[in-house]
């Protein structure tokens, strides 16, 4: 197939474009590197099968256009503002590239029936009530403008199944970590955690440390990103991935840090962004996709910590 992946060069995106390399599609990569990164897809380079990296923005209606006649058989829409701190404090850029860029990337799709798997998140969710972890119709809570954008491109993605019978999933993949994670400001717990670790800094935990998250390793998540494109049974819905299992923050750093005396609590910057409990019910994409993690989180956190040892310059 043709297939274009948004974001590509990100930490998510670049697995993704791996897997579809792995299964002898062409692809095309748009990505600003606002967050992305040339060095995440340089091996890929040499690849006859990537047929073009674009640097270019979704909110581009022109790129676009051009763009969309290779004829797309799936966009993978990764492309996209991700931190919830940064959302906070300028909302206006993350509606632009969350919520109008998806439009724009929505419009060209509808053009050439091409299938959009949409890239959400956890983040648009309550916190979980049970042990048996949040569903698709948990109810939802935007508590940043980060989680407010993804629900509205959500929305508007469904809306284009229901309007046109465009073929879309939203995808809501719990905390993703791994290998080619940044380690600093913008990048997840578990990164910033190991590199803090291995340089004998100090683990810095916002609040309490008593909030959970379900971690989900980077390469399952890939293979659950490709799937729901591969899968015309998924088209119309809403599917979580993640671990089903949920770890507090301070049994994290006790999991990572060489000494207990390392970890410190600090204020939290944006406390009312906080979600306490995350812990995913899968089940959904275990029915419809036969998905289900592969990697357990200690196994996923010696992958990622060998990689940053092994890759000091990428941090």
């Amino acid at each position: 197939m043709n297939i274009l992946v948004t974001g590509g060069a990100g930490f998510i995106g670049r697995w993704v474009v791996k897997r579809l390399l792995e299964d002898n599609h062409s692809v095309w990569i748009l990505d600003d590197l606002s967050n992305g990164r040339r060095e995440n897809i340089k091996e890929f380079l040499s690849n006859n099968n990537l047929k073009e990296f674009i640097h270019g923005d979704i909110k581009n209606r022109e790129l676009l256009k051009d763009l969309f006649n290779n004829k797309f058989d799936i966009c993978y829409h990764l492309g996209a503002s991700i931190n919830v701190q940064d959302s906070i404090d300028d909302p206006e850029t993350t509606f632009n590239n969350d919520v109008i860029g998806t439009f724009n990337i929505l419009e060209e799709c509808r053009k050439h029936n091409t299938k959009v798997v949409f890239m959400s998140t956890c983040m648009v969710y309550d916190r979980a009530d049970n042990e048996e972890g949040i569903n698709e119709i948990h109810p939802i809570k935007p508590t940043s403008p980060y989680a407010g954008s993804k629900i509205s491109g959500e929305n508007m993605v469904l809306s284009y199944w229901h309007a046109y019978k465009l073929p879309t999933v939203v995808i809501r993949p719990f905390n993703t970590y791994g290998p080619f994670q940044k380690t600093g400001g913008e990048g997840g717990v578990v990164a910033i955690f190991i590199k803090r670790n291995l340089e004998g800094e100090t683990l810095n935990i916002y609040g309490e440390g008593t909030q959970t998250r379900d971690l989900l390793y980077v390469e399952d998540c890939a293979r659950f990103v490709v799937e729901a494109g591969y899968s015309y049974k998924v088209n119309g819905e809403i599917i979580n991935a993640g671990l089903g299992r949920d770890i507090t923050i301070n049994d994290l750093a006790k999991l990572i840090a060489k000494d207990e005396k390392q970890i410190k609590h600090v204020p939290h910057i944006h406390p009312q962004s906080e979600i306490e409990k995350l812990l995913c019910d899968y089940s959904k994409a275990k029915k419809l996709l036969d998905w289900e993690p592969r990697f357990t989180l200690e196994e996923g956190i010696k992958n990622t910590e060998r990689w940053i040892e092994e890759n000091p310059d990428l941090m």
